[in-house]
């Protein structure tokens, strides 16, 4: 059975206290939490297919990329699937040419995990950008939801930003300077502010 992040249930309570908005969303919300999956590659090739589309269209692209991997998600896998055939699952020629980057990297162990995990959250994000196809949004979706780091902000995610405007009643996008004190806040908790916002504005649990 899936267990929240150690810091959750204290994050929830800090995060009341410090903002009546969020106060409201988590009682509203009282059950669900951030999931994780114990699998780093995994992990990737979902931020890959999640990029730059909607959670729907992500989801049903992930479908049919999981069905052509046999529900077998690893670096040997996605390396024998053909790029016509990928192509077919929804994937852009852009994604296909990064998942292949990505499945070579884990299988010549040229990207380390281990060494992630030794990093403060900006060294982590710096290691992980210097593979091809994984930008600062594809890091910290990483950092979230395989690392379970506590304090990651990540302003360029859409949903989160429709949601502060939402909840906030601010313009859509928020200007900086909001972002900034939103981001001050929260600070400390700003992965499970992030993951309240999303639930505010989507039933589902996103995941990566």
């Amino acid at each position: 059975m899936k267990k929240p992040p150690s810091y959750w249930y204290k994050a929830k309570k800090i995060l009341s206290r410090r903002d009546p908005v969020v106060r409201k969303i988590i009682k509203k919300y009282k059950k669900g939490y951030l999931a994780t999956k114990n699998n780093p590659f995994f992990s990737l090739c979902r931020t890959i297919v999640g990029q730059q589309v909607s959670v729907a269209s992500a989801d049903s692209i992930w479908f049919k990329f999981s069905k052509k991997c046999r529900k077998k998600i690893e670096p040997k896998v996605v390396l024998k699937i053909s790029s016509r055939e990928l192509k077919s699952a929804g994937l852009s020629r852009q994604k296909i040419s990064y998942l292949k980057i990505i499945s070579k990297a884990f299988k010549d162990k040229t990207f380390e995990i281990k060494k992630i995990k030794k990093m403060n959250n900006a060294d982590a994000i710096d290691y992980i950008t210097k593979l091809k196809g994984l930008g600062v949004w594809s890091a910290e979706m990483f950092l979230m939801f395989n690392l379970n780091r506590s304090d990651i902000f990540p302003v360029k995610d859409i949903g989160l930003l429709r949601a502060i405007s939402k909840n906030y009643k601010v313009s859509y996008p928020p200007s900086n300077r909001f972002l900034e004190k939103i981001s001050k806040l929260h600070s400390g908790y700003r992965t499970v502010f992030t993951w309240y916002m999303w639930r505010s504005i989507d039933p589902t649990d996103v995941e990566y």
